[in-house]
């Protein structure tokens, strides 16, 4: 008799099939504690009872809009805090799936500079340690298990330290078969940087999605990602860094060269974070928010002549795909 695959997620483990349809690049708290802890005027819209409550209406509309599930994608280096998280997830119907990795764009941490391989000090590699205890005995303190991993490639490009932690995910990757998650800068192409390191460290490309591939209309680099099997993150909708009339585009046009199975698509937006100024932000991004793909993506989609099924592919059934794929190698 086969055993269903299952997902663990905030509240707990979830069959594979009830995930339903999923934003896989999303952020419910992106905060920076140090300054949070230091500075007491640190942004005065935070009240975190207000913030939690105000995550929950948010995710009452999703749900309202046929959404069952979002990845939060919110790793150490953006303020992970997961029983903030599970205090949101426990007041909602959706489901919360939360990720481990490291938000590096170009130096780790002082902690781990003087830890781990090719540092002064030496030793073992905390980083792969910390991602598979995420994901096999869970989160310090929550009982919580990370479902995948995430990593980043910006402008910077493959730093030392980048590098390093693509390398770690990979290690995390191979030992655990949690799928992979990244961050990229389209525009420079930096997900074949990452499809490169990853095939270096031995991992199947299927079970990566390389993030903000909606950023670039470079549809040659897309086709290329796409063909080694990785998945695209077409998941900004709503920042406005790209128009949203291109957005769509690039979309509908991979799908007419029949890539829709190989894609994801998001907003990559958050409850509340103070990556920037929140009302700047808002006034720049006015749909910058986890409905916009129901109310305006999908109809837009709809209207551009990409058909109901393939809207359904990058909803539904990539992503299901995507954690079904389980097991280390």
């Amino acid at each position: 008799m086969t055993t269903e695959a299952t997902i663990p997620t905030a509240t707990g483990e979830v069959p594979v099939s009830a995930l339903g349809r999923t934003l896989m690049h999303e952020h419910i708290f992106v905060i920076s504690p140090e300054v949070q802890q230091n500075w007491p005027d640190y942004p005065e819209q935070w009240d975190e009872d207000a913030q939690i409550a105000e995550a929950v209406q948010r995710l009452t509309a999703l749900k309202a809009e046929g959404f069952d599930t979002l990845v939060d994608l919110t790793v150490i280096g953006l303020g992970r805090y997961v029983p903030r998280v599970v205090r949101v997830a426990e007041q909602s119907d959706v489901n919360i799936v939360v990720a481990t990795g490291a938000y590096v764009l170009s130096e780790l941490p002082v902690y781990f500079h003087y830890r781990g391989p090719g540092t002064p000090a030496g030793g073992p590699d905390r980083l792969a340690e910390f991602f598979v205890r995420d994901i096999t005995e869970g989160i310090t303190g929550t009982g919580v298990r990370a479902a995948l991993l995430k990593c980043v490639t910006d402008e910077a490009g493959l730093t030392k330290d980048v590098d390093r932690v693509l390398r770690s995910v990979a290690h995390a990757h191979r030992e655990t078969g949690a799928p992979i998650t990244t961050h990229t800068h389209s525009g420079l192409r930096r997900g074949l940087d990452q499809q490169k390191v990853f095939k270096e460290e031995g991992v199947d490309l299927t079970r990566v999605v390389i993030g903000h591939s909606g950023d670039t209309d470079d549809y040659g680099y897309l086709a290329e990602l796409a063909d080694e099997g990785s998945y695209l993150g077409m998941d900004r909708f709503g920042l406005n860094t790209v128009p949203f009339a291109k957005r769509v585009e690039i979309v509908a046009e991979m799908c007419r060269r029949g890539y829709a199975e190989r894609m994801v698509l998001s907003h990559d937006t958050s409850c509340f974070s103070d990556m920037s100024d929140p009302v700047r932000r808002r006034e720049l991004n006015p749909q910058w928010r986890w409905t916009h793909i129901p109310q305006d993506v999908v109809p837009a989609l709809l209207e551009s002549g990409v058909s109901q099924q393939d809207i359904d592919t990058m909803l539904v059934d990539n992503p299901r795909r995507i954690f079904t794929a389980q097991g280390g190698y």
